[in-house]
């Protein structure tokens, strides 16, 4: 017979999932800015007009593409994007967790919440 898993262990790994993704995610981005000022430290700032990110920038592809490539920007979007997953990988782990603890209802609200996050950041338009 399968252990059973208590509420106390799944709230030590969703922590531990929490602060794994942020940390992770701002070490991308730390390492993301380290490139970009190495490369760029002597350019002058210009704050008067508003220049929004290169297209370059706003799909998961390009994103990739350019980190791979070492491109600061491309590092600090990929933080960016960690950052943004971190929490719907908690509401993923939750379903499993629920679904452990034989909890119907619980589960059906979380993928209900898990389906709104997803469709929210792939399917309405979005660049991701």
């Amino acid at each position: 017979m399968a252990r059973k898993i208590t509420d106390l262990e799944i709230e030590e790994v969703v922590g531990n999932l929490l602060r794994t993704g942020v940390t992770i995610s701002a070490a991308v981005v730390l390492i993301g800015a380290f490139i970009y000022l190495g490369r760029h430290w002597n350019m002058p700032a210009d704050y008067r007009i508003f220049r929004g990110e290169p297209s370059d920038y706003r799909s998961l592809s390009a994103i990739l593409h350019s980190a791979f490539k070492w491109h600061g920007r491309g590092f600090i979007q990929l933080g960016l994007v960690l950052l943004i997953a971190t929490p719907v990988a908690r509401v993923a782990f939750a379903i499993w967790g629920f679904a452990a603890e034989h909890d119907r209802m619980y589960t059906i609200f979380t993928v209900i919440v898990l389906v709104i996050l997803l469709y929210s950041l792939l399917g309405s338009g979005s660049a991701f």
